[in-house]
């Protein structure tokens, strides 16, 4: 199902940096109608309000909240596609002391945080038939023994996509799950990734694949390596009908 961002209302949640704020300028310079722009931290929109005015709209939500994300659903019933980028990712060794509450919060966020935001908005998606775009990564794919914690969680979430499309996908939805790799943001710097990918690599890429209609990104050069080696399997098993 192809969808092309002009003239569409979107919501990105984590709009206010990183790949967030990339995907807002990408689709606004796409001829987006409006962006959402989900936060915890209203005042921090302030720089792309002021930039693009009445075409976008800061919204408290906090994807780890599930009154909030069904807030945040009720105040953008005229959304078309719905990103959900918001995430966190910390070093994290797993033999270590803390590792259970570390990666109960990445589950929170990472994996939780997108049944919340897709049970929230099936119902508008089902009815503007529209889009729900989830930011993975690569490290769903594989594990980084020095993200280890964040690998798991977004493997969580790269699964829970993949059950979330055989369901929306028959309602008109289309679903499209973003795997890029290291990208130049500061969670990739603290983790010690250099060199990593531009943001506008990954929301020019989104807006292509949703014109495309596509379910898989890998947007970067790092993420094209894994493309390349994950293709065959994702053709013949992630993606196969296995119902009859």
């Amino acid at each position: 199902m192809s969808i092309a961002i002009e003239n569409k209302v979107a919501l990105v949640t984590g709009a206010n940096r990183g790949i967030g704020k990339a995907i807002v300028e990408s689709f606004l310079d796409h001829g987006a109608k409006k962006v959402y722009l989900a936060v915890r931290d209203t005042n921090s929109t302030k720089e792309l309000e002021e930039k693009y005015g009445d075409k976008v709209v800061t919204l408290q939500a906090d994807v780890s909240n599930t009154a909030s994300i069904k807030t945040l659903a009720e105040h953008a019933t005229d959304v078309d596609v719905v990103v959900n980028n918001a995430g966190i990712g910390t070093p994290q060794s797993i033999i270590s002391d803390d590792v259970e509450e570390d990666f109960l919060n990445q589950l929170q966020v990472n994996a939780f945080g997108l049944v919340r935001v897709a049970n929230a908005f099936a119902k508008t998606l089902e009815s503007n038939k529209g889009a729900l775009v989830q930011l993975n990564s690569i490290a769903s794919i594989k594990n980084f023994s020095q993200l280890s914690t964040y690998s798991a969680s977004k493997a969580a979430s790269y699964s829970l996509t993949q059950g979330i499309r055989t369901e929306l996908s028959p309602r008109g939805i289309n679903v499209l799950s973003v795997h890029p790799g290291p990208v130049d943001t500061d969670m990739a710097e603290k983790a010690g990734f250099e060199n990593g990918a531009t943001t506008s690599e990954i929301s020019e890429g989104i807006v292509s694949a949703l014109k495309a209609g596509d379910f898989h990104l890998f947007p970067d050069d790092m993420a094209k390596q894994f493309e390349k080696e994950y293709e065959n399997f994702s053709n013949n098993i992630v993606t196969s009908d296995f119902s009859e």
